[in-house]
């Protein structure tokens, strides 16, 4: 053997076919980076895009920035970040109604929502209910005037629109008297009577909250948590049914709550009054219930709403209980037009149903404190299955873009 000048043995030279292999995997792995960055500059590019097609809202503790805006009819996006010390809505209002809203924004960080708009003057809220509003100047385009003149007959409409409005009305009686029931256990300085008279009287709001919440005033004075007055519990503008909730599950006591329940109750007979009067038209009805499905599966269903009372899942069983009635009232427009889409949405509800009613005991719904994580998700994410699908009605009746 034949030893090289150093003394070692000399290296074996690789075989023909492995040099090719290593060759070939050189070129692997720079053809992959290049794909890779190829890949990361497309996303950054998309990216860059979709930020630039943003509307850009900072909201701080007392304010927005911008607080007028001026967007060109059609769909848009906003974002909004929250740069306050605490968790934010911001909603976009015509007149008292709530046309877009996103509950929830946490500090320090943004979300987006997305608004098909209608040319016109609106309104924007700004966190703090205490805090002055903004507004929103919505321009014309070819698109939308094209769009107003498209717009398909309303008679089909006409009994299903009528139906839910009666339905309203039932259901608006039905609260004022679940109402009556607490204000009397209040009145008889009765705990446990009152904390039984909670359930019913949420659950009945709860049924028609998709509709009670396009109507901004009325349903922050029934409905707003703690969260968006300043002061929090303290805060002596914090009422409605969260402020009956927080005295009758966290503080134990009916010490100065008789007004509170008073003011619930002509709250809640005006907010009656206005849900008759005000018309719904037929590209809400469905807008309306996935919202509120969405606002379960993205916020409420993390335990937030009753979170003295731990009796979510009343809530969400009365959400659900509202929307089957939209859907009831579609359905022969439906079946004629969407047969395959029904059919999904009456598969997406009966999985939700099927979700609450499997916490269901023999003495009413589990506490909501003792639902574990996975339960949760499965909610949150019937709720969402089923908001998706809901999406897809306007389209398929012919009322999208309106």
């Amino acid at each position: 053997m034949t030893n090289s000048p150093s003394g070692l043995a000399p290296q074996a030279t690789p075989p023909r076919a492995l040099r090719w292999v290593l060759a070939g995997s050189v070129i692997l792995m720079i053809a992959g980076g290049a794909m890779f960055y190829t890949a990361s500059q497309t996303a950054m590019k998309k990216r860059a895009a979709t930020a630039g097609a943003e509307t850009l809202v900072t909201i701080h503790a007392h304010s927005c920035e911008p607080n007028a805006l001026t967007v060109a009819a059609g769909k848009n996006a906003f974002r909004i970040v929250n740069r306050s010390e605490r968790a934010v809505e911001w909603e976009i209002l015509d007149g008292v109604l709530v046309i877009e809203e996103r509950e929830n924004i946490a500090p320090g960080l943004s979300q987006v929502i997305n608004a098909n708009l209608m040319p016109g003057d609106y309104t924007i809220t700004c966190g703090l209910l205490s805090n002055p509003r903004g507004t929103l100047h919505v321009t014309p385009t070819a698109e939308s005037d094209a769009l107003a003149k498209a717009r398909p007959s309303m008679v089909a409409f006409i009994g299903p629109l009528s139906e839910y409005r009666v339905y309203l009305s039932m259901q608006g009686s039905q609260l004022l008297k679940a109402i009556d029931a607490l204000q009397q256990a209040v009145d008889a300085g009765d705990l446990s009577l009152a904390q039984a008279a909670y359930a019913p009287a949420r659950a009945a709001y709860q049924r028609i909250a998709p509709a009670a919440q396009r109507l901004s005033e009325l349903d922050n004075a029934i409905n707003a948590r703690a969260d968006y007055y300043e002061k929090r519990e303290q805060d002596p503008g914090f009422n409605g049914f969260h402020r009956v909730e927080y005295a009758l599950f966290q503080q134990h006591s009916l010490d100065g709550l008789a007004p509170v329940v008073q003011r619930l109750r002509t709250d809640s007979d005006s907010l009656k009054q206005q849900l008759l009067a005000q018309s719904i038209a037929p590209e809400q009805l469905a807008g309306i219930v996935a919202r509120n499905m969405r606002s379960l599966a993205e916020i409420r269903s993390n335990g937030e709403e009753e979170r003295y009372s731990h009796t979510d899942l009343n809530g969400f069983a009365a959400n659900l209980e509202g929307t089957r009635k939209v859907i009831d009232l579609l359905r022969p427009l439906l079946a004629k037009s969407a047969g395959e889409l029904l059919g999904k949405i009456d598969s997406a509800m009966t999985a939700l149903d099927s979700s609450i009613h499997n916490l269901k005991t023999d003495s009413g719904y589990r506490p909501y404190d003792q639902v574990d994580a996975a339960q949760r998700k499965q909610l949150a994410d019937n709720a969402k299955a089923l908001a998706d699908v809901l999406d897809g009605i306007d389209p398929a009746l012919g009322l999208s873009g309106l």
